[in-house]
């Protein structure tokens, strides 16, 4: 979660100034602001997170010992792929997120018949990865989308256009599901070797393979 601090610093003989900061974490602004309390001249110090909304000190700081026993600093794998022989395609994702001190990772694969186009696939693992931060409970927060299809990550991050239809249909699918859940998405293209997991995962699904597992991992 990234905020922004806004404040009011006044000096001794009470000539004030308001102050902006730069976007950052929120345990970031929270330290920040502890230590500019010290000097006694911090007023009125309110966050302003990515949808515009304030929070006071006291707000944020049991928003961010609630965070801590939710679903956190999450980072997604998604692949998807399809089959011309059988019409059938593969999704896969994985999920490495941080919850009670604890790191975990979850995979999830599936197999499905109405999709036309390995494109279609990508943009239906990725959904497939978004329905499983919903059953995690994941809401307002930012969360890292990693995966290896160009058209799929430039699309969404408004870079390329989309012309086709039914990818039209699927972004807007994918980011009313966003907008659902809060999520705060930041994409990145990575190659298909950073992307394995995920790939052996959509693969193994068109295999009939199904896979659903979660995995305590060491720090």
């Amino acid at each position: 979660m990234k905020v922004r601090i806004e404040y009011t610093y006044q000096t001794p003989k009470g000539v004030t100034a308001a102050f902006t900061s730069e976007d950052m974490e929120a345990s970031k602004a929270l330290f920040i602001v502890e230590d500019i309390r010290k000097m006694g001249r911090m007023k009125n110090v309110v966050f302003v997170d990515s949808h515009e909304h304030t929070w006071s000190l006291k707000e944020l700081r049991k928003q961010m010992e609630e965070i801590q026993t939710e679903p956190h600093d999450i980072t997604v794998y998604f692949d998807g792929g399809f089959d011309l022989e059988t019409s059938h395609s593969g999704l896969g994702c994985a999920i490495y997120y941080q919850q009670n001190n604890t790191f975990y990772r979850l995979r999830k694969n599936a197999m499905v018949e109405e999709l036309c186009s390995n494109n279609e696939a990508e943009y239906a693992a990725l959904h497939l990865a978004l329905v499983e931060l919903e059953r995690l409970d994941v809401h307002h927060l930012p969360v890292s989308f990693y995966g290896d299809s160009q058209v799929v990550v430039n699309q969404l991050m408004g870079e390329w256009p989309c012309y086709e239809e039914e990818l039209t249909k699927w972004a807007d699918r994918i980011e009313n599901k966003m907008n659902q859940l809060g999520v705060i998405p930041e994409y990145k293209h990575i190659s298909r070797k950073k992307n394995r997991e995920a790939d052996r995962l959509a693969g193994q699904a068109l295999k009939g393979m199904e896979i659903t597992s979660k995995k305590e991992l060491a720090e």
